[in-house]
């Protein structure tokens, strides 16, 4: 590949991360590229990148913006996830024990080691085929408890697959990092299989790795392995199709009422047998199409500058 790729690559990869307001170490530029490179092309680019002033080297971190302040931002960010993440390993554990979840995992801000006082912490819920449903609708009516105590936030379960479906559907640059910078907690047996039903991913992320060595595998316990049984059989099937027509048809009068969530996110799902997640269209969707926006528009200005270079010379 040419010098016009990684320099491409870079200012793409920062673009990403810029939608965020997340300046990047060298390191994870060099894990985040779309393409394979050597680190030395690759270092050498940084610094012609650097020299035009296309990029700049704020304290510690790398970004499209010449600003202290996103530096800042992100080191207070990182410390505050490191006592985040202390409460999510916890809840993990707990959110382990209901009845047919099979893998923990946290996604979202916190999986990329960042939080501020309104972060939630996001869950990804991994369950057994043919029962996500009833596992989602227990876990959720213990969720209602919790703003009781108004401690919601630590509660945020919004992705569920289940052990029939491990395959992401959307595949993009999105979802990729997402599965990516996931950090599973509980479940390593279902974790490996999701990590290799995913191996996807590595067409836009090719040197960053998913890693499952330090997961716990999930404890079993009598209690809930007595609940499982209890709907191991003809009535948990039709109780779990049961439950995902009630709960798809209460979240359709949730977006036809165009209801946002405390992200200003209108409030949808997408839903099937085998996973309930928010709808990409609200977000996901309208995240990539700003990204290849601004992808467009900073490559557009690279070139230009390349052209003016190449007229001198």
């Amino acid at each position: 590949m040419n010098i016009l790729s990684i320099h491409a690559d870079i200012l793409s990869t920062l673009t990403y991360f810029d939608m965020f307001n997340y300046p990047l170490k060298k390191g994870e530029v060099f894990l985040f590229l779309p393409n394979n490179y050597d680190y030395p092309t690759f270092d050498n680019a940084m610094s012609d990148l650097l020299n035009k002033s296309l990029i700049f080297k704020i304290p510690d971190f790398y970004s499209l913006r010449n600003s202290y302040d996103l530096s800042y931002r992100r080191k207070q960010g990182n410390r505050k996830a490191k006592e985040v993440m202390v409460i999510a390993e916890k809840v993990a554990h707990f959110l382990s024990k209901f009845p047919y979840v099979r893998s923990v995992g946290v996604s979202g801000s916190l999986s990329k080691q960042f939080a501020d006082e309104q972060s939630d912490i996001d869950f990804f819920i991994i369950t057994k085929k043919n029962r996500l449903w009833i596992a989602r609708t227990v876990m959720h009516c213990f969720k209602k408890l919790t703003f009781l105590v108004n401690k919601q936030h630590f509660f945020c379960m919004n992705y569920y697959i289940d052990e029939a479906k491990l395959e992401i559907i959307e595949k993009n640059v999105y979802t990729a990092t997402e599965v990516a910078t996931l950090i599973p907690l509980h479940g390593y047996a279902t974790f490996v299989k999701f990590y290799a039903a995913n191996g996807w991913t590595r067409n836009f992320l090719p040197k960053k790795y998913m890693r499952v060595a330090s997961v716990k595998e999930q404890p079993g316990s009598i209690l809930k392995r007595v609940a499982e049984a209890v709907f191991d059989n003809v009535i948990g099937d039709v109780l779990d199709k049961l439950l995902m027509n009630i709960t798809t048809k209460r979240w359709l009068i949730k977006t036809k009422r165009r209801k946002l969530n405390n992200r200003g996110v209108v409030m949808s799902i997408h839903a099937s047998r085998h996973f309930a997640k928010p709808n990409p269209a609200y977000f996901q969707e309208k995240l990539m199409q700003r990204f290849n926006s601004m992808n467009k528009e900073i490559l557009m200005r690279y070139e230009n500058l390349f052209s003016s270079e190449l007229s001198k010379s």
